[in-house]
């Protein structure tokens, strides 16, 4: 066995251990309570704190897209949708803008 085998093992291995502890570590997490609560929220205060950074250091085409976003959002409540108008609305903003 040479050295390129065991690197492809010792990732493999690797691999598996990080993706195992994080099973691991998600079947010990809450159901329900304050903690579940607030895991539950936190993917949407990770976007918001980006998006908002993101905003801060932008420009009036930037905060046009994050307007158009924000409709798009009040009016669709669908994550993916209010992403996909945002960086469609900031790609065309900055193209003809």
């Amino acid at each position: 066995m040479n050295e390129t085998w065991l690197l492809i093992l010792g990732l493999a291995a690797a691999t598996f251990t990080v993706r195992l502890s994080g099973y691991l570590l998600g079947r010990r997490l809450p159901d329900h309570g304050p903690w579940a609560r607030g895991l539950q929220a936190l993917p949407g205060c990770l976007i918001l704190s980006l998006v908002t950074y993101l905003l801060m250091q932008g420009g009036p085409q930037e905060w046009a897209a994050g307007a158009t976003a924000l409709v798009v959002a009040m009016l669709s409540r669908s994550l993916p949708l209010t992403m996909a108008a945002g960086i469609a609305a900031v790609f065309l903003f900055r193209a003809y803008y």
